[in-house]
């Protein structure tokens, strides 16, 4: 790839971002869709769109699945999160210790019904919230049903903490060990039993690999370019670093190469190592 080729491509780039009408590019990209069946769709704001396998998962948005819908999600940190039919979640906050882990990772299950399976990061950084409970997870194979004033949590691996609205909480290290919080008139209660009503294993078989862990996808996607890079009247000043630029965007550069985009005026000058 010639250097000026590589300057317009970048530079091009830096464009796009700067005419892209929805917040989605100002975020970060923390995961991926590994199985979609059906409606699967992305929400931000009024706004909604269909999710694909290999499509990205961006911190702050909802996920959602429709009637007979299924998806699994890949988190950068190979964390797996199984959602059934009827199923909403948001990833509420996402701080990343480097490129594939957390520092702090919270989701929260509006309703349906989910399998969590932790990955890489350290298990203090995964914090869980439904209507009704917090969960806090060591190591985990947790399924959850969120329901409207109840959650229930079934432990299938390692162990769990769950932690009912106002305070009360309980631990979770046996297989099969199940806490049920339910909520009647704003007051929470906890209770714990090894006879669990419901897990999600009967979702399993909802989607060819809904119940399967995998790692997160090999390829490193390109960093969003805030829109800020292109506007104003003098284009203001903007330093970019792209690194492990994707697959799809890399064209001839190596892997690993680091390009530098040095924004002055409408004038766009590519520095870096090719």
């Amino acid at each position: 790839m010639s250097l000026r080729f590589c300057v317009l491509h970048i530079s091009a780039l830096c464009v796009a971002a700067s005419f892209a009408a929805s917040p989605a590019h100002a975020q970060a990209r923390v995961g991926e869709a590994a199985v979609v069946k059906n409606e699967v769709v992305r929400v931000m704001g009024s706004a909604s769109s269909q999710i694909n396998v290999g499509d990205g998962v961006l911190r702050d948005e909802i996920v959602r699945t429709g009637l007979d819908s299924a998806a699994r999600l890949v988190m950068a940190d190979s964390t797996n999160l199984s959602l059934g039919p009827s199923a909403t979640i948001k990833l509420d906050r996402t701080v990343f210790n480097d490129e594939h882990t957390y520092r702090d990772i919270a989701i929260r299950l509006t309703t349906g019904a989910f399998r969590f399976v932790t990955g890489h990061s350290e298990k203090t950084a995964y914090k869980i919230t439904t209507s009704v409970a917090t969960i806090g997870v060591r190591g985990t194979i947790l399924d959850i049903l969120s329901q409207r004033g109840k959650t229930t949590v079934v432990l299938q691996e390692g162990a769990s903490r769950v932690c009912a609205t106002g305070g009360q909480c309980l631990e979770l290290t046996q297989p099969g060990e199940t806490a049920i919080i339910t909520s009647t008139g704003g007051k929470a209660t906890l209770q714990k039993t090894n006879n669990s009503p419901w897990t999600f294993a009967a979702t399993c078989g909802a989607a060819a690999g809904l119940c399967t862990a995998t790692n997160f996808a090999d390829a490193t996607p390109l960093p969003m370019i805030p829109p800020a890079c292109c506007a104003g009247a003098d284009h203001g000043k903007l330093y970019t670093s792209l690194y492990r630029i994707g697959r799809a965007d890399r064209g001839g550069l190596a892997r690993g190469s680091v390009a530098t985009i040095t924004r002055v005026g409408a004038a766009g000058v590519f520095r870096g190592m090719l």
